[in-house]
């Protein structure tokens, strides 16, 4: 088993070459191909216009950004221009409401979508929806990498952060070409419940299930110390000198996560480690 269909979406200027270059490494790690998409976002909005303008406004915000999704075609193509790897480039316009369907269409065709964090310095509401529909339209897992960079890390030892939750479980099975990779698996369980069906051995049925792939794994039970979950996933990252995170994503609604914070939109917001995750 092995990543052969990859994918990465370009929305803005911020960090393009840095973003192609980690995904292209990763393809050819894989030996996969690679598919660009290269978006142009109107988000106009209609609210407020005076009698005649939208049609005028409209068609200016249209041409905007055609010309910016043509941009980063022709940024890809001369980057990516005699690689040593297959790729292609696909360009669209769309809306704010409309990249659900698209980026929903490309990524459930793809084995991995690869995406720059969606929050932060030169990122916008676009990112923070493409990322988002990845993961619920595309029902794809999503390489989330905080600094674009030219080469991706060996990912040689690896934090899966386990639950018992399905979208943990879908997160550990779309990651296992990389964790069959790594030189060592991870497996945290935070404050695993005492009356829950693996109260006798945390994360036992899952390491079977992954030494059974041939990866190599450990667990680790610890206590919550600290309020946020995400924090205790972090600092115990960096205390294994993990190089990647593997999370289930959006255990709780988006809309939840949105207004109160939670788990998965917190690391998005403040991890400085590549995130995997899946739901």
């Amino acid at each position: 088993m092995a990543y052969k269909s990859l994918c990465t979406f370009l929305t803005s200027d911020a960090d393009v070459v840095a973003q192609l270059d980690s995904a292209a490494s990763l393809a050819a790690r894989f030996d996969a191909h690679l598919e660009v998409c290269c978006l142009g976002i109107d988000s106009t909005q209609s609210v407020g216009f005076y009698a005649g303008a939208p049609a005028i406004i409209y068609q200016d915000a249209l041409d905007s950004a055609q010309a910016h999704a043509e941009a980063l075609a022709q940024t890809t193509r001369k980057h990516l221009h005699g690689a040593s790897i297959r790729w292609g480039v696909d360009t669209a316009v769309l809306t704010l409401g409309g990249i659900n369907s698209f980026v929903g269409l490309k990524a459930r065709f793809s084995d991995l979508v690869i995406l720059p964090r969606p929050y932060g310095e030169n990122r916008g509401p676009q990112d923070e929806v493409t990322t988002e529909a990845a993961l619920f339209d595309g029902d794809s897992p999503a390489l989330i990498i905080p600094e674009p960079g030219a080469a991706l890390p060996e990912f040689k030892k690896i934090v899966l952060a386990w639950n018992q939750s399905d979208e943990a479980l879908h997160a550990a099975r779309a990651a296992l070409p990389l964790l069959k990779n790594a030189d060592l698996v991870n497996v945290v369980i935070i404050d695993p419940p005492t009356h829950g069906i693996e109260r006798s051995d945390p994360g036992g049925l899952l390491t079977q299930m992954l030494a059974r792939h041939g990866v190599r794994v450990e667990v680790s039970v610890i206590a919550r110390t600290l309020p946020r979950i995400s924090d205790i996933l972090r600092r115990h990252a960096t205390d294994q000198d993990a190089d990647l995170l593997v999370i289930g994503a959006y255990s709780h609604s988006r809309l939840r996560q949105a207004i109160l914070g939670g788990t998965t939109r917190n690391l998005l917001e403040e991890t400085s480690l590549p995130v995997f995750m899946a739901r």
